[in-house]
Protein backbone atom coordinates (compact mmCIF):
# COMPACT_ATOMS: atom_id res chain seq x y z
CA UNK A 1 0.00 0.00 0.00
CA UNK A 2 1.60 3.25 -0.90
CA UNK A 3 2.36 6.48 1.76
CA UNK A 4 -0.26 8.59 1.88
CA UNK A 5 1.17 12.10 1.65
CA UNK A 6 -0.05 15.21 2.63
CA UNK A 7 -2.58 16.12 -0.26
CA UNK A 8 -5.00 18.71 -0.69
CA UNK A 9 -7.32 18.48 1.73
CA UNK A 10 -4.43 18.28 4.24
CA UNK A 11 -2.98 21.04 2.77
CA UNK A 12 -5.61 23.12 2.54
CA UNK A 13 -6.31 22.36 6.29
CA UNK A 14 -2.74 23.43 7.34
CA UNK A 15 -2.39 26.49 5.54
CA UNK A 16 -6.19 27.54 7.10
CA UNK A 17 -4.46 26.79 10.43
CA UNK A 18 -1.24 28.79 9.45
CA UNK A 19 -3.06 31.88 7.92
CA UNK A 20 -4.81 32.39 11.36
CA UNK A 21 -1.45 32.08 13.02
CA UNK A 22 0.09 35.16 11.42
CA UNK A 23 1.79 37.69 13.34
CA UNK A 24 2.01 35.47 16.23
CA UNK A 25 5.73 34.75 17.45
CA UNK A 26 8.07 32.37 16.63
CA UNK A 27 7.34 28.61 16.22
CA UNK A 28 3.61 29.51 16.65
CA UNK A 29 3.52 31.33 13.47
CA UNK A 30 5.62 28.53 11.45
CA UNK A 31 4.63 25.13 12.72
CA UNK A 32 1.49 23.39 12.18
CA UNK A 33 1.28 21.10 15.34
CA UNK A 34 2.32 24.32 17.69
CA UNK A 35 0.12 26.48 15.54
CA UNK A 36 -2.91 24.20 15.98
CA UNK A 37 -2.55 24.44 19.86
CA UNK A 38 -2.31 28.37 19.80
CA UNK A 39 -4.93 28.98 17.61
CA UNK A 40 -7.21 26.69 19.75
CA UNK A 41 -6.24 28.54 22.81
CA UNK A 42 -7.10 31.67 21.12
CA UNK A 43 -10.06 30.84 19.63
CA UNK A 44 -11.11 29.65 23.46
CA UNK A 45 -10.28 32.85 25.26
CA UNK A 46 -11.91 35.18 22.32
CA UNK A 47 -15.20 32.71 22.89
CA UNK A 48 -14.79 32.91 26.65
CA UNK A 49 -13.79 37.16 26.42
CA UNK A 50 -17.41 38.11 24.04
CA UNK A 51 -19.17 36.71 26.86
CA UNK A 52 -17.25 38.62 29.70
CA UNK A 53 -17.40 41.70 27.76
CA UNK A 54 -21.02 42.00 28.08
CA UNK A 55 -20.63 41.57 31.83
CA UNK A 56 -17.75 44.39 31.54
CA UNK A 57 -19.64 47.16 29.82
CA UNK A 58 -22.54 46.61 31.81
CA UNK A 59 -20.51 47.25 35.33
CA UNK A 60 -18.98 50.28 33.53
CA UNK A 61 -22.56 51.85 32.73
CA UNK A 62 -23.57 51.09 36.51
CA UNK A 63 -20.58 52.69 37.53
CA UNK A 64 -20.58 55.62 35.82
CA UNK A 65 -24.87 55.98 36.54
CA UNK A 66 -24.15 55.38 39.74
CA UNK A 67 -21.42 58.05 40.10
CA UNK A 68 -23.32 60.63 38.24
CA UNK A 69 -26.76 60.05 40.21
CA UNK A 70 -24.33 60.55 43.84
CA UNK A 71 -23.49 63.84 42.84
CA UNK A 72 -27.23 64.53 41.94
CA UNK A 73 -28.16 63.47 45.75
CA UNK A 74 -29.43 59.64 44.97
CA UNK A 75 -28.34 56.07 44.71
CA UNK A 76 -28.69 54.07 41.78
CA UNK A 77 -30.68 51.45 43.11
CA UNK A 78 -33.27 54.15 44.44
CA UNK A 79 -32.82 55.78 41.04
CA UNK A 80 -33.27 52.44 39.42
CA UNK A 81 -36.58 51.22 41.40
CA UNK A 82 -38.22 54.70 40.82
CA UNK A 83 -37.97 54.32 37.26
CA UNK A 84 -38.96 51.14 37.38
CA UNK A 85 -41.93 51.92 39.15
CA UNK A 86 -42.57 54.45 37.01
CA UNK A 87 -42.63 52.70 34.12
CA UNK A 88 -39.53 54.50 31.93
CA UNK A 89 -38.00 51.57 30.16
CA UNK A 90 -34.59 53.18 29.37
CA UNK A 91 -31.59 51.07 29.51
CA UNK A 92 -28.18 51.31 31.57
CA UNK A 93 -25.90 51.89 28.28
CA UNK A 94 -28.53 55.15 27.10
CA UNK A 95 -28.34 56.29 31.32
CA UNK A 96 -25.05 56.09 31.25
CA UNK A 97 -23.82 57.91 27.47
CA UNK A 98 -26.57 60.81 28.91
CA UNK A 99 -25.02 60.81 31.82
CA UNK A 100 -21.49 61.41 30.72
CA UNK A 101 -22.37 63.53 27.68
CA UNK A 102 -25.35 65.09 28.56
CA UNK A 103 -25.02 65.70 32.27
CA UNK A 104 -27.90 68.66 31.93
CA UNK A 105 -30.49 66.57 30.31
CA UNK A 106 -29.06 63.70 32.93
CA UNK A 107 -30.36 66.10 35.99
CA UNK A 108 -33.30 67.17 34.47
CA UNK A 109 -34.19 63.21 33.92
CA UNK A 110 -33.64 62.37 37.59
CA UNK A 111 -35.56 65.69 38.92
CA UNK A 112 -37.90 64.59 37.16
CA UNK A 113 -37.69 61.12 38.98
CA UNK A 114 -36.83 62.38 42.28
CA UNK A 115 -40.50 64.31 42.06
CA UNK A 116 -42.47 61.14 41.09
CA UNK A 117 -43.91 62.76 37.69
CA UNK A 118 -43.97 61.54 33.87
CA UNK A 119 -44.17 64.03 31.30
Amino acid sequence: MPRAKGGFKTRRRRKRILKMTKGYYGSKSRLYRIATEAVDKALTYAYKDRKAKKREFRALWIIRINAALRALGLTYSQFMNRLKNMDIMINRKALADMAYNDPQGFSNLVEMVKKGNVQ
